[in-house]
């Protein structure tokens, strides 16, 4: 192989990392870029980038960014100190700089100017008749278990070890207690505390440091949990936050889910009197009654977790999983098992708040689901504070704001918006505890609070909470999901309706156009690509657009639907676009004798209230959930509906819409392996001498009575590429077991050092679920050195 060098080249100015975004260790000084320099290589360019210190500890992935606009995730090297990325990408043949980006956004070096601040908003709903952060009945003793720094290998790191740690609450209660399980997110593993500097590529601890205990920040909520009877276990993930990035696939996914089944095994020992836990749980826990919490990383980390147990042969019971401003870096979904994400507004890691796809990933992967789903848009909180060990003041380790802008008229430290880091903990207390009590507990008194009809607990404060919910499939009729436009779909009057999906023209083999078309990937949770499926077509919706006032969207009800008196509201998903400033929708119902009842939509809710902000990465775009009642239908016959018509009130603008349905919000229950698990097969194949093909395998762990739907994509960032990438869907017939797909080779007659090997992700799945959603596909040399 021949290649071109360049030498170094010198930073230019504002490629340094401003100190907020330091999430791990605030204390440091931010690392400035020391040189980047490029290199020829077969089909494309490696970048590099040195740092003169090791990259802050953040949830989100690096990306390495030429000219400002990223190249995409970056491969990091254990020390943090260099990134990499080879590309084809012909901006990268000769730029003019090159930095660190986050979120598909470079970070700026300048101080942003400060801005007149948003007036704070009010609190609104109806209060709860009970708070469920008040404390319960129980008395709680505070526990814990310790097997060492090398307790488990994992998988997911490719055999490195881990610690089995863990803090437990237990209510002073007879029999089996219910399980919640808490993990914690991406934060620095190690500290020195003569130094007060952080470290987290080494694990164990390097000698003079000791682990930070991040799986002790979650107290607030746990007390209040084990008060109302329930056993909490909040786990250490060290080991794998210290060999994530460098040395696992998908960046810690698998070996956080290895992690939390490892510890619900040794539970399940201690609760039969077995085990090293056997003196602790003997006889208390009911292991068919578990929830799971995971914050960053660990959102992704339990939700692995949750379709691990679902393919074992005897699953454990998990009956919720409540994903805290998750990272979603494949695009995983988990039919029936209810789940709440719930989404910081002021994210400076996660600052695409990507783990809105969990929510929108799932609403139709399986027609028969069994369970609800929520989302929660939290006003005025950070990512980190949820965790009181990352919290600055509060911490006994490093921690800061993971906010990075501090002049900032709606998140910045002084905003009259943002939470204060007390306000955060009741806040997350309250939603956490609601969360498992509603689902667990079976406490509907809870419900208002995640189906968006507008419940308010006490201990919320001021805290201002908007909401997205999606009923059981047995407890909605679905009208017009907008995901395409049947003929009962008709766009009328001064209107123009269209089905788009994704953003940033990413997805062109959909034929679908782009939704957020001026916005960037950090204001578009339900559009932005990623990281491991950066082309796949995400969340299809409606933009309907108008020029005259009465410009309408009406969905046909066929007569054997047509009796919805059984359900309490009619209910949908709206955000105005990105062209609009303000709009108001008429919403009439009608039924076969022509008798209408209209509602505006502003009467029932304010998901056509722009969000606040003026500087990417706000204002988001976020659709909210609609809730009209059955109540406020009156004028027409519900037993006998013909239609539903949306009509724009105002002269001129746009909205996004989704999922129309009447609908009964019930949590339902979870159905463990319910679907077939798919998986991509690895694969070997020779180099060729020209372009070719590798057929690559999908597999199903059982025949699926309906046809399993799959997205593939090819990732050719890390080594030199002389694949395709390749992003489309594979259908896996109904009654079949596989299916293939091709992956174009651009074979050669050059000489190469090493076979070459590239990652293959399969995702956002119908009628099914992930399995082995990563493979690698091994292009080896058969040229000869």
């Amino acid at each position: 192989m021949r290649v071109r060098r360049r030498g170094w080249r010198a930073a230019v100015a504002g490629t340094v990392l401003t100190a907020a975004v330091l999430v791990a260790s605030p204390v440091q000084a931010a690392p400035a870029s020391a040189g980047w320099k490029v290199e020829k290589v077969p089909g494309g360019h490696r970048v590099t980038l040195r740092l003169d210190e090791p990259l802050p500890v953040r949830d989100a992935v690096p990306e390495l960014a030429v000219d400002g606009r990223s190249l995409g995730p970056a491969q990091e090297s254990p020390d943090g100190r260099t990134l990499t990325v080879v590309t084809a990408d012909r901006r990268a043949a000769d730029p003019g700089s090159v930095q660190v980006a986050w979120n598909g956004e470079v970070p700026s070096a300048a101080t942003p100017r400060s801005a007149k601040a948003v007036p704070a908003p009010s609190a609104k709903g109806r209060p709860l008749p009970a708070d469920p952060a008040d404390p319960g009945p129980y008395a709680v003793s505070v526990t814990g278990y310790d097997l060492g720094d090398t307790a488990i290998e994992l998988a997911g790191l490719g055999g490195r070890k881990a610690e089995i740690r863990a803090e437990a609450y237990l209510p002073n209660r007879r029999g089996k207690a219910p399980l919640v399980l808490f993990l914690h997110g991406r934060h620095s593993a190690c500290y020195n505390p003569a130094t007060w500097r952080t470290s987290n590529s080494q694990w164990p601890c390097p000698e003079g440091e000791k682990p930070i205990d991040s799986y002790q920040g979650y107290r607030e909520p746990a007390k209040v949990l084990a008060g109302h009877g329930y056993t909490v276990v909040s786990i250490s993930a060290n080991g794998v936050n210290a060999a994530d990035n460098p040395y696992s696939d998908d960046r810690g996914a698998l070996a956080r889910g290895e992690l939390v089944m490892r510890h619900l095994d040794l539970l399940a020992e201690g609760t039969r009197g077995r085990g090293p836990l056997g003196s602790v749980f003997a006889g208390r826990l009911d292991m068919n009654d578990i929830g799971l919490m995971g914050h960053s990383r660990g959102g992704e980390g339990v939700v692995k977790a949750a379709l691990l147990n679902d393919g074992r042969g005897r699953p454990y019971g998990i009956r919720a999983v409540l994903p805290l401003a998750p990272t979603d870096f494949a695009r995983a979904t988990l039919p029936n098992i209810p789940m709440a994400v719930m989404l910081p507004y002021c994210d400076g890691d996660v600052s695409n708040q990507q783990g809105q796809h969990f929510y929108d990933d799932t609403r139709y992967a399986d027609a028969g689901d069994r369970a609800f789903r929520a989302g929660q848009m939290m006003m005025g909180a950070n990512h980190n504070f949820f965790n009181t060990e990352w919290t600055p003041g509060v911490a006994r380790f490093p921690a800061g704001d993971d906010w990075s802008n501090d002049n900032d008229p709606v998140c910045g430290t002084t905003a009259p918006g943002r939470l204060s880091a007390a306000e955060q903990v009741k806040l997350g207390t309250a939603y956490i505890a609601g969360f498992f009590r509603l689902v667990q507990g079976a406490e509907d008194r809870f419900l208002p609070l995640f189906d968006g009809s507008g419940g308010r607990a006490a201990s919320a404060g001021r805290a201002v909470v908007h909401t997205v919910a999606q009923a059981p499939a047995e407890d909605r009729a679905d009208l017009a999901t907008f995901t395409s436009l049947p003929g009962s779909v008709r766009i009328g009057g001064a209107a123009a309706g269209v089905v788009c999906a994704g953003m940033l023209d990413r997805s062109p083999q959909s034929g679908l156009p782009s939704c957020a078309t001026r916005l960037t990937t950090s204001q578009a949770p339900s559009w932005t690509p990623a990281t491991y499926a950066p082309n796949v077509p995400s969340t299809p919706v409606l933009r309907l657009t108008w020029t005259a006032a009465g410009g309408d969207v009406t969905v046909a009800v066929p007569p054997g639907s047509a009796n919805l008196r059984r359900y309490g509201a009619l209910t949908f998903r709206a955000a105005l676009d990105e062209s609009t400033s303000a709009a108001d929708l008429t919403v009439t119902v009608t039924d076969r004798g022509g008798r209408a009842a209209s509602v505006p939509l502003s009467r029932v809710s304010d998901a056509l209230t722009a969000f606040p902000g003026t500087t990417s990465p706000l204002p988001k775009t976020w659709l909210r959930t609609v809730r009209i009642p059955a109540s406020e239908l009156k004028g027409a016959d519900l037993s006998s509906v013909a239609s539903v018509r949306l009509a724009a009130a105002g002269q001129s603008g746009g909205v996004y819409l989704a999922d129309l349905a009447f609908t009964d919000v019930t949590t339902g229950k979870a159905r463990v392996a319910a679907l077939p698990q798919v998986s991509v097969r690895d694969l070997t194949v020779p180099e060729g001498d020209g372009p070719g093909t590798a057929t690559m395998t999908l597999s199903l762990s059982r025949r699926a009575k309906e046809p399993v739907t799959v997205n593939v994509q090819s990732i050719v960032a890390g080594t030199a590429p002389v694949i395709a990438q390749v992003a489309g869907k594979v259908v896996i017939p109904a009654g079949a077991t596989t299916a293939t797909f091709d992956v174009p080779l651009a074979g050669d007659t050059t000489a190469a050092t090493a076979a070459r090997s590239y990652q293959v992700v399969a995702s956002a799945p119908e009628n099914a679920v992930i399995g082995d959603g990563f493979a690698r596909l091994v292009v080896t040399d058969d040229d000869g050195v």
